[in-house]
């Protein structure tokens, strides 16, 4: 292939024609953008960059405002969400701070009650300083869903598979729904279990999709960060105002890191839901597990729903064993290849108690309401043999769990 070619075929991948194995790996690498022609974006660390004169506002001028490595990663970004655009911030938090400054005092948001607690932390703790009111609902129940919307609702929050419950949400009834009764309101869809491996939710007309680069998309639990994609060219400004006027943006070093693990999510998602589902299945048959929650088994509740909506399985796993707190307690601390642990989707098995870890937060009524009782346990199932994982579970019950009821 000749210097022309490649260029040309670099050009060619920034039109999104490719598929998402392709695009991870090229686009915003093009090396034609750099003097030195670096296969592999550089790292750019320097604040600040030189001017032809003062008035010049150029892409770079001061790296808040833009930064070579953090728009090789948010091109990329947007190229694998199918977007026009994506943006990057130091943490998922941070992403949506950003995002609740599209909204004003007295709005009101409606949130799937089933979600990250630190979401719920979020518009149960903070956003109620601003203002803003939130309900918390069961997007499984659609006209439980209607009867929230208001018409001062100007958000609505879902996760397409929520966290921990596994709860599958049908994200495009969800999107009509709102658009019939609350038309002002924007959508935004929490993908980080997902990834746009398994679903791209601006495909069901969700108007923003949120990221916690921190797991799955990074992959390596070494970096924190958080993004947004999106269509609209007019909130894309908006955002582009935020990380410049709110200053959350990541480091350039970070950025990189992340634009790295993009390279292997295809695959890495591929194994994540292959293993995910031999754990799920092996957890099932297991005589001291009383429930498994795990979309791709035909026992979820929304399986069928899962098999229309998702491109595959994910690599969450949840379960509650037939042994009380107490015993639950000893089971994650007898196991040896999961880590016990707050966070997912890196290369290695977590294993978390959601009532004491991710959702301490959230009131113990309400978590019971949700079925996330002191005995659920959360799997974050990594790359290690599945075999493995599951001996490791299995040896974990039986210290923890001699009898079975």
């Amino acid at each position: 292939m000749t210097a022309q070619n490649k260029e040309e075929f670099a050009g060619r991948l920034d039109d999104n024609s490719y598929e998402l194995e392709t695009l991870a790996c090229h686009v915003g690498q093009n090396p034609q953008q750099h003097h030195s022609r670096d296969i592999v974006a550089p790292i750019s660390l320097s604040t600040t960059f030189a001017l032809d004169e003062p008035q010049d506002h150029s892409r770079y001028r001061y790296t808040r405002v833009g930064n070579p490595t953090r728009n090789s990663l948010q091109e990329c970004l947007a190229a694998i969400e199918g977007a026009k655009h994506a943006f990057v911030f130091s943490s998922g938090m941070a992403a949506t701070l950003n995002i609740m400054f599209l909204l004003r005092a007295h709005d009101h948001v409606v949130c799937g009650a089933d979600g990250y607690g630190g979401t719920y932390r979020f518009f149960a703790q903070c956003a109620t300083r601003m203002a803003i009111e939130t309900t918390f609902v069961d997007f499984a129940d659609l006209e439980v869903f209607r009867k929230a919307l208001r018409p001062n609702t100007k958000l609505v929050w879902l996760e397409p598979v929520s966290n921990p419950s596994t709860t599958v949400v049908d994200v495009g009834a969800v999107v009509q729904m709102t658009r019939n009764h609350a038309p002002h309101a924007l959508i935004v869809a929490d993908n980080t279990f997902l990834t746009p491996c398994l679903q791209k939710p601006l495909e069901y007309g969700v108007d923003i999709v949120l990221y916690s680069l921190t797991k799955y998309m990074n992959g390596h639990s070494d970096v924190l960060m958080g993004a947004v994609a999106l269509n609209d060219d007019t909130l894309a400004a908006e955002f582009k105002n935020l990380q410049d006027w709110m200053g959350s943006v990541p480091s350039p070093f970070d950025c990189f890191l992340v634009n790295r693990g993009l390279r292997t999510l295809p695959l890495r998602m591929l194994r994540h839901g292959d293993s995910a589902l031999q754990v799920a299945q092996a957890l099932e048959k297991n005589p001291r597990v009383s429930r498994v929650l795990y979309p791709g088994l035909p026992s979820h509740p929304q399986h069928e729903l899962a098999k229309k909506l998702l491109k595959g399985n994910c690599g969450i796993v949840s379960f509650i064993p037939k042994g009380n707190q107490e015993q639950t307690v000893a089971f994650v601390k007898n196991l040896k290849i999961f880590t016990l642990a707050i966070s997912l989707g890196g290369h290695e098995s977590l294993a978390a108690m959601p009532c004491y870890m991710t959702h301490a937060s959230v009131p113990t009524d309400e978590l019971l309401a949700l079925g996330i009782t002191d005995n659920f346990v959360r799997l974050s199932v990594g790359l290690e043999n599945p075999r493995d994982l599951i001996d490791d579970l299995e040896q974990a019950i039986l210290k923890a769990i001699p009898d079975v009821q």
